[in-house]
């Protein structure tokens, strides 16, 4: 089976082999090695002196966790959207008591980080910025250096960052874009099984931190650090996804992040050509375009469900569909984490076989046919 949707992603031999090792006291001396090691590694990666926290956990409950645990309820929150995810996340905010300002931008499209700013001059109220770093569900990339530089920069908020699918993946130097709170979850771009959830705090992010009254039990950061300073965990970890995790780190480490993130942008431009090639478009603009994750537009005439099944059905790839608005309006192809150029010729070539079978026909040269 060739896996190519955003996530859970497809992990390396070495990985699974690791995941199926026997149990451990997990409050024992050999577990404490195990998450020490993780943990450096991890703030390798993230490109941070500071603390990093991991979580038994999905990749939404280290956004809850980002949340929850630097602001109080009735705290002023801008939420940026550019898709399913970003709303998630002003979702969450609002359950837990946050007055949150909705700044949505058209599926497919990137945040304007000139709006941040007319946003956040308009209310000096406002007490952070959560943003979504990486939108799998439109493919798009947000340049968040930018919108970095008007949150901390210009205005000195706190930013929150959901990197779910994006850390790990491409370059984000969380120190030097002075991120406060970054969340990022096992199954992406980690070539991990899910089960591990990872956040980032920043000093600034900790001074909130003793400030913040969010309900958390769970997913308490502070509770997590204490017991990270001994080697351990507040509760029973995925004792099992720590081993992945250790593997995996290891393998990224010792491909360099540099070519990690090269090789992320090799395959991603192979991916969006080879969507072309087949006379295809992509919903976003390719400037901003993912490169962990392409969204490409499911021509007039062929039924997207039927397409995504029919892929499974004759090639056994299995793609992703749209997501909230896009249901059915395009289809996605992952390519993060253990992912080769081969992955992806074999979805594309899935993908042109079962247009085909579906009646379509890519236009040509001098011909403006689009199907048949």
């Amino acid at each position: 089976m060739n896996l190519r949707i955003p996530g859970p992603t497809p992990c390396p031999d070495e990985v699974l082999e690791a995941v199926g090792r026997p149990m451990m006291n997990h409050r024992g001396p050999e577990f404490r090695d195990i998450v020490l090691r993780v943990t450096e590694r991890l703030k390798q990666v993230f490109q941070t002196k500071g603390d990093v926290l991991t979580l038994t956990s999905s990749g939404t409950g280290a956004m809850e966790a980002a949340i929850t645990n630097v602001f109080s309820p009735g705290d002023k929150v801008l939420c940026v959207s550019i898709g399913y995810f970003g709303d998630r996340f002003a979702d969450i905010a609002k359950v837990y008591g946050a007055q949150v300002q909705a700044l949505a931008f058209p599926w497919g499209t990137a945040a304007d980080p000139d709006r941040i700013r007319q946003a956040l001059k308009a209310d000096p109220a406002i007490k952070g910025v959560l943003v979504t770093h990486n939108e799998t569900s439109t493919g798009v990339t947000n340049d968040l250096q930018a919108i970095a530089h008007v949150v901390k920069g210009e205005f000195d908020r706190l930013l929150v960052v959901d990197a779910i699918s994006s850390l790990g993946s491409v370059p984000l130097p969380v120190d030097e874009w002075r991120c406060d709170v970054v969340a990022t979850a096992s199954q992406k771009g980690w070539m991990t099984p899910p089960g591990l959830a990872m956040v980032s705090m920043s000093q600034r992010a900790w001074e909130a931190n003793t400030k913040a009254t969010m309900p958390r039990y769970y997913f308490d950061l502070g509770s997590a650090k204490r017991y990270l300073d001994r080697g351990q965990t507040p509760a029973t970890p995925a004792v099992s996804i720590f081993y992945g995790l250790d593997v995996a780190l290891g393998l990224m480490l010792h491909e360099g992040m540099e070519g990690v993130y090269k090789r992320h942008a090799r395959i991603a431009q192979r991916t969006r050509d080879g969507a072309k090639a087949l006379g295809l478009s992509l919903l976003a603009d390719e400037r901003i375009a993912s490169n962990t994750v392409s969204a490409v537009k499911v021509p007039d005439g062929v039924d997207g469900r039927k397409l995504i099944a029919l892929v499974q059905e004759q090639s056994k790839v299995v793609i992703a569909g749209g997501q909230g608005a896009q249901e059915g309006k395009i289809f996605r192809i992952g390519h993060l984490g253990h992912v080769t150029e081969q992955n992806v010729d074999e979805a594309l070539a899935a993908v042109g076989k079962a247009l085909a079978s579906l009646g379509y026909q890519h236009a040509k040269a001098g011909d403006g046919r689009t199907h048949a």
